[in-house]
């Protein structure tokens, strides 16, 4: 988390910089197919420095939790986050450019606040209410308010998260029920 967090760094160090580029241009333009490119960017790109330190500590801290799952679950739930925030983003949209990591972080908090419903662990809901009670006033993030902040983002990364809780329960319960009795397990 550390390492992707310099790059993250390094990325807008690149950006302001060389204020020519102007590199928030590459991220989600809703409805355009010269947008849809910006569903790879868009998580890489800040609009500026106060951007990227408010995502800081919730990308280190939620990104370190999911990690916790092992290497794998975190790249697969990462990037069904990223995928379906992105997606989703592009097809309702505003009209501007959507870029910042939230959209990501939101899809590993609500991924954190059900995966131990899903996959009924009392230690992983633990996790979840000590969350909710720390940062589960973000979740507010997935309404329309402020302008400049792409509630779009949230919600379908919020979204992205339910998915990924879900694929991820459901793959762990067919792994644990395929090492039942005249199985051989490995």
């Amino acid at each position: 988390m550390l390492i992707a967090t310099a790059a993250l760094y390094g990325i807008e160090f690149y950006d302001q910089a060389n204020p020519a580029v102007r590199l928030e241009d590459n991220g989600i333009l809703p409805r355009s197919v010269d947008g849809l490119d910006g569903i790879l960017w868009a998580p890489l790109l800040h609009v500026d420095w106060a951007h990227l330190w408010a995502n800081t500590l919730p990308f280190l801290v939620l990104g370190w939790l999911v990690l916790a799952g092992g290497l794998g679950q975190f790249i697969a739930v990462t990037a069904t986050v990223w995928v379906v925030g992105g997606l989703g983003t592009w097809l309702v949209g505003a009209p501007a450019h959507h870029v910042g990591m939230s959209g990501v972080i939101f899809g590993w908090m609500v991924f954190l606040l059900v995966r131990g419903f899903f996959q009924r662990s009392v230690a992983q809901i633990l996790v979840a209410v000590a969350l909710f009670f720390y940062w589960g006033g973000m979740l507010w993030g997935v309404l329309p308010g402020k302008d400049g902040i792409s509630w779009e983002g949230h919600l379908f990364g919020a979204l992205g998260g339910l998915l990924a809780a879900w694929l991820v329960a459901r793959s762990t319960r067919r792994q644990v029920s395929s090492n039942g009795p005249g199985t051989l397990a490995g």
